[in-house]
């Protein structure tokens, strides 16, 4: 006599907190070492589908998240209303990416990425060109850094202690060591070194040449860095509600409302409020509410939206409609026969998203190397340093060295491009009809 294995649970969590394809991987990691647990973290839609058994809870799962030192959304609780042809799970699914949350959510970013820009131009510019270098120009090149290396990075140097109190580290390790290291060289340079005497100059070459670093700051590398990672940040924020917005657009392809007959008389009702066997009437122009069958009337129904045919097809009593295609000719009375997350729509919407929550070969090659990229540029950095050191550079040809390998190694998008590709590709496929 065999025994069957106990049947497992699937839920969707948000996820908030990951800047980068490695916390994904991570947050991933930590769900599978679970009993019983099967999970897959998608950076770019922020969610993490999850396959749990029966001694596992959707608490534990959050308990778990959060302990990796990131946040979890459970989702939420359905409503015993019956919902229209886009059920309440998938407006919430749109509403994660497009509604005006999600711009109030890129607000903060914009605000740091307008600061940086318009603070470490100036740094930038000086530090190049040395025409623009006047008397005390260092100082004011503080003055202008100092706000871009605290304020606006202030998150990823946030992140980078989050990630370090978790014993981990992620690309905002990178930024926050690489820009952090440039600061704090450059303060003791203009404070102990000869970097601060009035009078000084910083030549641009095209060669590399060794030189005295205590005569020497970085402030440029730290101000312009931070603005390129935020402005980077900024483009991966909206490229993913972009995304996100193509799945919202299918979804509004849904009626609003819908005229039930009660006893004889139409009654416009929401469209939450129609049920299974409901007739409803369907007039020239109008949206079909659900899918049904049509019980009167005929009529020619454009379902360019479903199929891409131009051509409206021709219905009659017994004849089956979907909803969210337009009644392009007569009055019809429909029968509902599916509402909700049952309609085709609300299935199609359900396709795109596993389709974009799902990972390519491609996407699951960039999450295994973003996930050991990191250490492994540390373990350079400090190679590096030990490197110059071990053949009598000194400290500051060595430093000089390491923070060079810092502050180059911070490619954030290696775990971003494929699945956004992805997100982009099924969303726009999903409005051509195709799936």
């Amino acid at each position: 006599m065999t025994t069957q294995a106990p049947a497992s649970t699937e839920v969707e969590l948000r996820i908030g907190g990951m800047t980068c394809a490695s916390c994904a991987a991570r947050i991933e990691k930590k769900l599978n070492r679970m009993d019983g647990v099967t999970a897959t973290v998608n950076y770019a839609t922020e969610k993490a589908k999850v396959a749990f058994g029966p001694d596992v809870s959707v608490a534990d799962l959050v308990a778990t998240v959060e302990a990796t030192g990131y946040t979890a959304a459970p989702p939420r609780p359905a409503t015993t209303a019956p919902a229209g042809p886009v059920s309440n799970h998938a407006d919430d699914r749109a509403g994660d990416h497009v509604d005006g949350s999600a711009a109030d959510e890129l607000a903060p970013l914009r605000q740091r990425l307008i600061t940086a820009v318009v603070l470490a131009g100036p740094v930038v510019a000086m530090a190049m060109v040395p025409a623009l270098q006047f008397d005390n120009w260092q100082w004011l090149s503080l003055t202008l850094a100092a706000p871009v290396v605290t304020y606006a990075a202030w998150p990823f140097h946030r992140a980078a202690w989050t990630n370090l109190k978790h014993g981990a580290a992620t690309m905002d390790t990178l930024v926050s060591l690489g820009t952090g290291a440039a600061f704090l060289w450059s303060l003791w340079a203009l404070f102990l070194g000869h970097a601060g005497m009035p009078g000084m100059r910083h030549g641009f070459e095209f060669t590399v040449a060794r030189g005295d670093g205590s005569s020497s700051i970085y402030l440029e590398a730290a101000a312009g860095v931070t603005a390129f990672i935020l402005a980077g940040r900024w483009f991966e924020a909206r490229s993913k509600r972009r995304a996100g917005a193509a799945l919202h657009a299918l979804l509004e392809l849904g009626a609003k409302d819908v005229a039930v007959l009660r006893d004889g008389t139409e009654v416009r009702v929401p469209i939450g409020a129609l049920s299974v066997g409901d007739r409803f009437v369907v007039r020239p122009g109008e949206k079909i509410a659900t899918d049904g069958v049509v019980v009167e009337g005929a009529s020619a129904v454009d379902a360019s939206m479903l199929t891409g045919e131009s051509v409206p097809v021709e219905v009659a009593v017994g004849d089956t409609v979907t909803g969210a295609t337009v009644n392009a000719g007569g009055r019809l009375v429909v029968e509902a026969t599916r509402v909700g997350a049952d309609t085709r729509l609300a299935r199609m919407a359900q396709l795109v998203e596993d389709a974009q929550n799902g990972k390519a070969a491609a996407q699951r090659l960039a999450d295994r190397i973003s996930a050991v990229f990191v250490p492994i540029v540390i373990a350079l950095a400090l190679a590096t340093l030990g490197y110059w050191l071990a053949t009598g550079e000194g400290w500051t040809a060595a430093f000089t060295a390491a923070v060079a390998v810092l502050i180059i190694a911070c490619p954030c998008a290696l775990g971003l491009a494929t699945p956004t590709a992805l997100m982009v590709g099924t969303g726009r496929g999903a409005q051509l009809g195709i799936l």
